[in-house]
């Protein structure tokens, strides 16, 4: 999940302002950078409304960062 990081590094944030912004504990967000652990649905739902992304960028399957449009 290059893309996770990638997008967090861009907006100059820490784990830990992600954890506090989102409620997603710094362990959990580094197991989800490195590969380790998926992330549930849930979560990437509240990272992609933190960055404001798709789902398919960080989830490596797209390289566009811009959110889709709203039906």
């Amino acid at each position: 999940m290059k893309n996770l990081k990638l997008i967090r590094v861009i907006n100059d944030y820490t784990q830990l302002k992600v954890q506090m912004e989102t409620g997603i504990s710094q362990s959990v967000l580094s197991k989800y950078e490195n590969g380790e652990l998926l992330p549930t649905t849930e979560n990437l739902i509240i990272l992609a409304n933190f960055y404001n992304t798709s789902l398919d960028f960080l989830m490596d399957l797209t390289n566009v960062r811009e959110r889709y449009p709203q039906k």
